[in-house]
């Protein structure tokens, strides 16, 4: 085996060998949830953007472009009904949960007393970085002011309303912190700006870290962080950049350049946590690979299309106009969202999300892998 040339990619390295090692000797117990076996984790709390929201956003209350979550046909393959997710039926955070024997999350704003099993406080259209930042540099063209700091602040009521001190959160112990990407909005809402992407990265990173090392220091004891996606490969990046910015695979190019060097700083930052935290099992989830990964063979996950979008208006390739997005009176849908990767131009459909999160929970496109997690879960107790 040749060295390693990175201490990051050693340290990621030895951690899944030995967790491997860990999960196997732990794997008929670890593993025998779906089968009637006692639950790995009590509760899950998640937090992030769009692509993990549950419920905390309306019509009324979510990103301009994309106003109409509560009318059909969103939520028609799985729910039957709109549930205010931003997708034609489940998101990561639902396989999450299914794969834990577990509800599915209510929405912190609607959650009527059925929390028992976790509460979701990602809002769409959030921001890694503080609305005020938006507000001070002219770009607060959106009504969504909520960021991750947002997110923190209902957390921490939501626990002063289950008389939950730092002193006495012992449930944290069972609990599971899932970050869902959150950051793709600020690069998004500083288009065509002064504001650099040096500064963005910087910047979300940074209050993401911060939001965190307060759960860790809290005694947050198992946390799952996605990073971006392939931002490049939405329907909305093609609609709006020029054709020559493509990469090797058709997407994007500058705006996936976003997602992958914002990545690389965020896996830094969770390694620096991985060492001041050693007792806890700190998991990154790799969004951009995997979505990487069925890009370069859609067919293989079943999908026909890749751009062109399920639900919306508008002339190909792309069946999309920021003019009449889905769940407005002109905005059509397809017979077969299955057979598409892209919903409504932003988010994606439920069969994408699903190919995702069996990625992170039982391929290889998490690290340390998320049997690694389970293992020692098991183990503690």
């Amino acid at each position: 085996m040749a060295p390693c040339v990175a201490s990051m990619s050693c340290t990621v390295l030895l951690i899944t060998i030995i967790c491997t090692l860990s999960f196997v000797l732990s794997v008929a117990s670890a593993t025998t949830t779906a089968e009637g076996g006692t639950r790995p984790f009590k509760r899950v709390y998640a937090f992030g953007d769009s692509f993990t929201d549950t419920g905390n956003t309306q019509n009324a209350e979510g990103p301009s472009g994309f106003g109409h979550v509560s009318n059909s046909p969103y939520g028609t393959t799985f729910f039957n009904h709109s549930t205010n997710r931003y997708s034609d039926g489940r998101l990561v955070i639902d396989f999450v949960a299914e794969a834990l024997s577990l509800p599915y999350l209510p929405p912190y704003r609607h959650s009527k007393g059925n929390d028992t099993f976790g509460v979701n406080f990602a809002v769409a259209g959030s921001t890694a970085i503080n609305h005020l930042f938006f507000v001070k540099h002219n770009l607060s063209l959106d009504i969504t002011p909520q960021s991750i700091q947002t997110q923190m602040i209902w957390f921490n009521r939501y626990l002063e309303s289950q008389e939950c001190q730092e002193s006495n959160c012992k449930d944290f112990d069972d609990t599971l912190f899932w970050f869902g990407e959150i950051g793709v909005n600020d690069y998004a809402y500083t288009l065509g700006s002064s504001v650099s992407d040096d500064t963005i990265r910087k910047l979300a990173v940074s209050t993401v870290s911060e939001a965190l090392q307060t759960l860790l220091e809290k005694g947050a004891k198992y946390l799952v962080v996605q990073g971006l996606p392939l931002s490049g490969c939405l329907t909305l990046s093609m609609y709006l950049a020029p054709p020559d910015d493509r990469d090797d695979i058709g997407c994007v190019k500058s705006v996936n350049n976003q997602s992958y060097h914002h990545n690389l700083v965020l896996q830094a930052k969770l390694q620096e946590f991985r060492k001041q935290y050693p007792q806890a099992v700190i998991v990154y989830a790799d969004y951009f690979n995997a979505y990487r990964t069925v890009m370069k063979n859609p067919s293989k996950y079943g999908f026909k299309e890749t751009f062109n979008v399920c639900c919306g208006s508008g002339e190909p390739p792309y069946n999309f106009t920021v003019f009449a997005t889905c769940g407005t009176p002109n905005a059509t849908v397809c017979a077969n969202p299955s057979q598409y990767i892209n919903w409504d131009g932003v988010h994606l459909t439920e069969a994408m999300y699903k190919v995702i999160s069996s990625m992170f929970l039982q391929g290889n496109f998490t690290q340390p892998p998320f049997n690694c997690l389970l293992g020692k879960k098991k183990r503690v107790g």
